[in-house]
C-alpha cells in the first residue's frame, strides 16, 4: 500500500442535518451522527470512522502477515475505542486484538507486534499536520 500518493476523499453534505456521503469517486460510504445529538444515525460518525481506519488497517496488515507466512490464523478480531482527555487535550486509542486459529504464543505475539506496524497506526503515532484552505 502506498499511501503517499493517496487519491482525495470527497465529502459532500446537502442539508440531510449530518449525513454526509465521502467517495473516492469509485467507492462510497455514509457518515451521520446518532440520532440524540441531532444526526440521522445512517452511518458511522466521524470519530467511529477514525477508529474503523485503524481497526482495519492493522487486520488487514495482520492478515497479509500472516498468509504471507502460511500462519494457521482464521479470524482476527480488532476493537478500537477512542478516549479523549479533554483537560490535557490528548486523545488515547486503545486497540484489543484477538485471534482464533493454530497459533503458538510466539506467533500470536508475532501477529500484535505487526499490528503496531500498520500505515495508519504509524500515521496516527506520529506528529499529524492538517492544512485547512
Amino acid at each position: 500500500m502506498n499511501y503517499n500518493n493517496m487519491d482525495s476523499i470527497i465529502a459532500y453534505n446537502a442539508r440531510e442535518r449530518y449525513r454526509t456521503v465521502i467517495t473516492d469517486n469509485e467507492h462510497q460510504i455514509i457518515a451521520d451522527e446518532p440520532i440524540a445529538v441531532g444526526g440521522t444515525n445512517q452511518g458511522l460518525s466521524p470519530s467511529q470512522l477514525l477508529a474503523s481506519s485503524l481497526a482495519s488497517c492493522s487486520a488487514i496488515t495482520i492478515r497479509m502477515y500472516a498468509d504471507r507466512k502460511k500462519w494457521e490464523l482464521d479470524e482476527i478480531i480488532i476493537s478500537v475505542s477512542i478516549v479523549k482527555q479533554l483537560a490535557t487535550k490528548t486523545t488515547k486509542f486503545r486497540k484489543q486484538i484477538d485471534f482464533t486459529g493454530n497459533l503458538t504464543e510466539e506467533q500470536t505475539a508475532r501477529l500484535k507486534e505487526i499490528a503496531n506496524k500498520c500505515p495508519v497506526h504509524v500515521i496516527l503515532s506520529n506528529s499529524i499536520e492538517i492544512e485547512s484552505n
